[in-house]
Order: C-alpha cells, then sequence, then structure tokens
C-alpha cells in the first residue's frame, strides 16, 4: 500500500465522511449503531448518499466518556469491517494500535487518532509499515476531562502549533507526510467561542500544507450557539452551515452524521466556489 496516492488526490474537496459510531454512549447516535448489521447498513446508505468514505469507531470520544477495552473496540468494530468487506472506503476511529492493525488489514483505508498519536505512540508505526492515511486531531486533555475550563493563548495559534508537532513526529515515525491530514478537533477541549475562532480563522491552519478535516455536525457548540446554554447537540441546519463555512474557508474532508444533505450542500456550494 506504500504507492497510495496523496491523501487530498483520494479524497478531493470537498468530501463527506459518514460518521458511523458503533457504540452505546456517542453524544449524538449512541446505540443507533451498535449491532453490525445497523452500522453495516449505515455505512452502505452512506456510500449511496455520496460519501467518500465512512468512519467506523467502536469507542466514544463524547465530552465526559471513558475509555473501553481492546477486546471490546475489537469486538464492536471487527464484524461491521468483515461484513464491508472492503467494498466501503472506511476510516478506521481509533487510538489503539492492534485495533488499526485489525481494521487495516480487514480493508480500512486511513486511521482517523483523536489523540494524535500520543495515546499508542506505536501506532505510528503500524500506520507507517501498512501506507494507510492519517488523521492527526488536536484535543486537550482527554475525553473524560477535556470540557472541564478549557483555555488557550490563542486557540489558533496553539491548535496549528500543536497539529506541526504532531505531523513532525508522524513524518519523523516514517508516515509519508502526503498521506497524513489533520483535524482541529472542534468540540475537544474547546469552548464555544473556541470552536468559532478556529472555524472563522481555519485558512491559517490550512498553512500548515495539509489537508483539513472538520467535524462540527451536530456539535452542541451548535445547539449554545442557537440559544439553548445546556444543549448537548446541535440541528442539522446548523450544522451544514458550519460544513459549508469549513469547506469555504480550505476543509477538504467535512465529518459529518447526516451525509446526504451535506453533500447536497456542498455540491452547491463548491459549484459557486469553482
Amino acid at each position: 500500500m506504500s504507492g497510495r496516492e496523496p491523501v487530498e488526490q483520494r479524497f478531493p474537496r470537498p468530501s463527506v465522511m459518514g460518521v458511523v459510531n458503533v457504540t452505546p454512549d456517542s453524544f449524538s447516535d449512541g446505540g443507533v449503531h451498535l449491532r453490525a448489521e445497523d452500522a453495516v447498513a449505515a455505512a452502505r446508505r452512506m456510500l449511496a448518499e455520496g460519501a467518500a468514505l465512512v468512519d467506523v469507531g467502536g469507542e466514544s470520544t463524547r465530552p465526559g466518556s471513558r475509555g473501553v477495552s481492546l477486546d471490546e473496540e475489537l469486538r464492536r468494530i471487527v464484524p461491521v469491517l468483515e461484513a464491508l468487506e472492503g467494498r466501503v472506503a472506511v476510516s478506521i476511529d481509533t487510538a489503539k494500535a492492534e485495533v488499526a492493525r485489525r481494521a487495516l488489514a480487514l480493508g480500512a483505508e486511513l486511521v482517523n487518532d483523536v489523540t494524535a498519536l500520543r495515546g499508542e505512540p506505536e501506532l505510528a508505526s503500524v500506520v507507517a509499515e501498512s501506507g494507510a492515511y492519517l488523521c492527526l486531531m488536536h484535543m486537550q486533555g482527554e475525553p473524560r476531562t477535556m470540557q472541564v475550563d478549557p483555555r488557550y493563548d490563542d486557540v489558533v495559534d496553539d491548535v496549528k502549533a500543536f497539529l506541526a508537532d504532531r505531523l513532525a513526529f508522524a513524518v519523523r515515525e516514517g508516515i509519508a507526510e502526503e498521506r497524513i491530514c489533520v483535524d482541529p478537533g472542534i468540540g475537544f477541549g474547546k469552548t464555544v467561542e473556541h470552536n468559532f475562532e478556529l472555524l472563522r480563522r481555519l485558512d491559517e491552519l490550512a498553512e500548515l500544507g495539509r489537508p483539513l478535516v472538520v467535524g462540527f455536525s451536530r456539535k452542541r457548540s451548535l445547539g449554545r450557539l442557537l440559544g439553548d446554554p445546556e444543549a448537548t447537540t446541535g440541528p442539522l441546519a446548523a450544522s451544514l452551515a458550519a460544513a459549508v463555512a469549513a469547506y469555504e474557508r480550505g476543509a477538504t474532508i467535512l465529518r459529518v452524521h447526516d451525509v446526504e444533505e451535506h453533500v447536497q450542500a456542498l455540491t452547491v456550494a463548491r459549484e459557486v466556489w469553482a
């Protein structure tokens, strides 16, 4: 797999990444896809709706969540990947080296690591040896504590410096830079203000020279911006607006729950900005 094309050629702007959480406790769709057959059906539907790839995850990273064991994460995701049989482009949402190894053997193309290779540094060698694509995400703290009073000197500068550092680490570990994309981690250790500042200044993160992945879909910041201080999710209309704004500011891959609507909105946005 070392001959893979650069990530921005494999997933040109704008590409939609559908979210399939094989978990009981994810913030927006926890439990919906917990049965393997439901997750497989959802992945196939997302592909039909225009998703460029589907992000399959067996461990929730919602605010306040705790991790699951290796065996449990594998129990959730392996039957899904086996059933898809490589017919759907899959991203594996994991920070565990062994989960990534199994997923890549079953046809996954991209490893989406919310810890940016900090959770299990040996994950870097798994990615390097496989030739897979990699997404490095920024997160302050860990899911269990990340929303407890997050602070930054300048959120965009801090996130940019973090991603530049993790990108350099990944390259040192033998992962080709052309196969790496980066994610500012909307909602991962950020306030509402932090999230919108990142979106507003996304072009500064694009200066890293790597494709940007942005996941604002259904995030609670959208609901809180719209007037509900206790919101735990945001509505579809707000998710669409955030995705189009992110695309216009340079995002390559939009990670979303509602694939069909986002594909339609981004098709129009692409035509306007062509």
